[in-house]
């Protein structure tokens, strides 16, 4: 698969970065720009396109800690 080959992105990626790229070509980006950044914010999002196997959907890595936040347990 060729660089910037968007075939292994689902329909709804492709809707979101659409709606994703409108916005920051109305926010006054230029058309490359817009899409270069869309494209990033759906791959953040959604893990990039579509991988084969099984169990591909799960979280790969454990939930963050943040060690300077106070817990959420009744003390």
């Amino acid at each position: 698969m060729p660089q910037g080959d968007k075939s292994s992105y689902t329909d709804k990626q492709k809707r979101q970065a659409a709606h994703i790229e409108a916005g920051y070509e109305q926010a006054g980006l230029s058309p490359q720009t817009a899409a270069g950044r869309a494209w990033a914010t759906v791959n953040k999002l959604t893990g990039g396109g579509r991988k084969s196997g099984a169990g591909r959907r799960h979280a790969s890595h454990p939930p963050r800690s943040f060690p300077n936040e106070p817990s959420h347990s009744p003390n």
